[in-house]
């Protein structure tokens, strides 16, 4: 399965800070809860990456 794959699969996203000072992404779709702790300078790139994608999005759109 890659990133052009289309699924139908329905799951909720969280995103929030932690009492650990790391950034938790949080997935929860069928029953699975996957929790995913970044550092701020990770978090980060992974904002910077979301920014981008975001933009290559927009441009593919039109």
């Amino acid at each position: 399965m890659g990133i052009n794959t289309e699924r139908d699969i329905q799951a909720n996203l969280q995103i929030g800070p932690t009492d650990q000072g790391m950034v938790r992404l949080f997935i929860e779709a069928d029953g699975i809860e996957i929790p995913m702790d970044f550092d701020p300078e990770e978090a980060e790139e992974i904002a910077d990456e979301i920014r981008a994608a975001v933009q290559a999005a927009l441009a593919v759109k039109g």
